[in-house]
């Protein structure tokens, strides 16, 4: 088998803005110039998808950018289609990159007949080819569980302690962390233990299902900057409740770093006109053009860690490493100065 000597980047139609802003950061990595590889995704006039790939990739070491945002069966479609093409032509590596893991949020049985779907999509990958999977903030961690491949979840919380310490220095004393949930507590922990700040935990009650009853605040967030934590943002209700809750309860401002930013039906004229200052959220979904101009979203890059996690995996070294601010911070040189 030829050795591999470089990784070799492939991606769908689910976002490449991040993918060829990974291939800008390899190149200055490799000091050489690093492209995406040079295929074509397309559909039939029956939305049936159709890949090929006009590069030679037998023994090479692949990496294919996809996301599996919405559309969702679309592009997981184009996912388990293109690994299927790279299988057949005799790649030694095929490493799945889904910045965002859709169905995620089907990870248990909360009802009687219903499926794990995020369990089905795990074997779909496996059986397509997938030897590794990248990917970041999964909605649940025990779904690492469900490959019997090899799984490495980055967590979007290094990054935002470093762009909180950046925009909020000189008033970090100010700040609170916030949970929109019960659940959510292990990720907002995560990000207030980093930056030092206290946490507080949004209780709601629903009385059926879809609609919040009441939200209680456990804890004093009177005279406090609040940071709310979470990990997926849809249509956003939820999120403006809380922000206005914990304005209510004397909260001087409120902010919302989340990694996923799905943002799907009325979500964004929700944040637009809610009391939040700011919905920070990561480019690991292609944003609309309705995100980009909303005067209050601010999108954070994942593709210089998704790059150095790629070469990490590609050179034997260590993916851990990026949860590490003194690592993170040479990476995202440029954006963050060290405080």
């Amino acid at each position: 088998m030829p050795v591999m000597t470089e990784p070799k980047l492939i991606s769908g139609n689910a976002n490449r803005p991040l993918a060829q802003s990974i291939a800008r950061r390899m190149s200055m990595h490799r000091g050489m110039s690093v492209n995406l590889l040079d295929a074509r995704v397309e559909r039939f006039n029956d939305a049936e998808i159709f890949v090929e790939v006009y590069e030679n990739v037998r023994g090479e070491d692949m990496y294919i950018i996809q996301p599996t945002s919405n559309p969702a069966n679309d592009n997981l479609m184009e996912l388990l289609i293109m690994t299927d093409a790279l299988r057949r032509s005799s790649a030694a590596r095929i490493t799945a990159v889904i910045p965002y893991f859709g169905y995620a949020r089907q990870d248990r049985r909360a009802k009687a007949r219903t499926p794990i779907s995020a369990k089905l999509v795990a074997n779909l990958l496996t059986e397509a080819g997938i030897d590794r999977v990248l990917t970041l903030d999964l909605h649940a961690a025990q779904i690492q569980g469900f490959f019997d491949v090899p799984v490495d979840n980055l967590y979007a919380a290094p990054v935002f302690a470093l762009d909180v310490q950046h925009h909020f220095k000189g008033r970090m004393g100010d700040l609170m962390v916030v949970s929109p949930d019960v659940g959510g507590v292990a990720r907002a922990r995560e990000l207030a233990t980093r930056i030092g700040a206290p946490l507080a935990i949004v209780d709601k009650r629903r009385e059926k299902a879809g609609e919040i009853a009441e939200m209680t605040i456990i804890g004093d967030v009177a005279g406090k900057a609040c940071i709310i934590v979470d990990d997926i943002c849809d249509t956003a209700g939820t999120l403006v409740k809380a922000a206005q809750t914990l304005t209510d309860n004397g909260a001087t401002e409120v902010h919302a770093y989340i990694t996923h930013g799905v943002l799907s039906g009325p979500a964004v004229e929700r944040v637009t006109n809610s009391v939040m200052k700011s919905l920070v959220i990561t480019d690991s979904i292609q944003p609309t053009d309705a995100v980009k101009n909303a005067p209050n979203i601010r999108i954070v890059p994942t593709a210089p860690m998704f790059t150095q996690a790629i070469l990490n995996i590609w050179n034997g070294t260590s993916v851990s490493s990026l949860f590490e601010t003194d690592t993170l911070l040479p990476i995202y040189e440029g954006l963050y100065s060290p405080t």
